[in-house]
Order: C-alpha cells, then structure tokens, then sequence
C-alpha cells in the first residue's frame, strides 16, 4: 500500500482555489486492489481540485487504453478508456459515504486518499461486453470464431429441419383459414 501514498492529498496545507493533480496509471495499480482482469493498463488521470472554505469539489478524468480480454475469443486487445467522475468533499462529525456524489469526512481530517475514487472510475469505464475490434470487422482470425460460425451455422440448419418436419395439424387447418380468405 506504499505506492497508494501518491494518491494521497493533504488538503491542510492547500491554499483555496483550484489545483490539478496528474496520475500516470499502469498495470500495478490495480494489483494493489488485487483486480486481475486487466493484461495491462496505460491511463492517464487528471483531477480538478477546487477547495473552498466550507468545501472541497473533485473532479476525475481518465483517458488511455487498457489491455483486456475478449469475451468472444479470449483474445487480448487495447480498449480505450474515457471517462469521468465528480465528488463533492464537506466536513462533518463523523466519515460518512454512503452517498457517491458526496463524502462527509470528520472536521479533524488532513488527507484525503482518492485512489479508491480512480479504481471505481477506470472499472465502471470499461464496456460490459468485451469484443475485439477485429471480430467487429471481421479482420480476426481465431480458432474459437471459426468453431462458434460452425456451430451456430450447425444448429440454425437442424433448428429448420425440426421446425418443418414437425408441425401440428391443428395449425394447418388454421393456416388454411387465412389463405382461404
């Protein structure tokens, strides 16, 4: 957990207004969350910090690639990452972050550690389903593409056969009605 230092503000000491934080994000990051469905990751973060007198406004972006599997192929391949996210910091008796637009630190806090807030925004930006650009396109040649089109191609054909050959003579008569008409 040294290396989540880096993420580590100490707000105290910042004069108010506006002050940008830079975070050059790979592989290892996520390791310390123990997240291992990434091959690789080349992200760049930027956070707005804007702290005011009675309340603290961050605002994440992220941008780059991260390498990744293929849901339909295993396939690794880059898939670029955008995305952004905004908290708002206020102080209170008590830590309280039940809410995910607003965290509520204790009046007696110094730093605040945003990796968290990074991990959930790289995490959420990824798409639910993972599709190499060339199954897309068609230009990925893969052992598993060959035998899912060979499958899938098998089954429609045997779908048909079954569907002609075993259909019930009640909907004949009523198939007959409408083109009796």
């Amino acid at each position: 957990m040294k290396d989540l230092k880096l993420f580590t503000i100490q707000y105290v000491g910042l004069k108010e207004g506006e002050h940008n934080f830079e975070y050059q994000i790979d592989k290892s990051f996520f390791d310390h969350f123990e997240f291992d469905d990434f091959n690789g990751a080349n992200l760049y973060v930027n956070l707005d910090f804007v702290k005011k007198a009675t309340l603290m406004q961050l605002h994440f972006k992220v941008d780059g690639t991260v390498n990744i599997n293929c849901d339909l192929t295993n396939e690794p391949y880059d898939e670029p990452i955008k995305g952004d996210f905004e908290i708002v910091v206020k102080f209170g008796q008590e830590y309280n972050d039940e809410n995910e637009e607003i965290l509520i630190l204790p009046y007696g806090e110094y730093e605040l550690n945003v990796s968290q807030y990074i991990y959930e925004l790289v995490i959420l930006s990824v798409p639910n389903k993972r599709i190499h650009p060339g199954v897309k396109d068609g230009t990925l040649k893969s052992e598993i593409l060959n035998k899912l089109e060979e499958l899938s191609l098998g089954g429609k054909k045997e779908q048909e056969d079954d569907d002609q050959s075993t259909t019930d003579p009640r909907w004949d008569l009523l198939k007959k009605l409408l083109t009796d008409k």
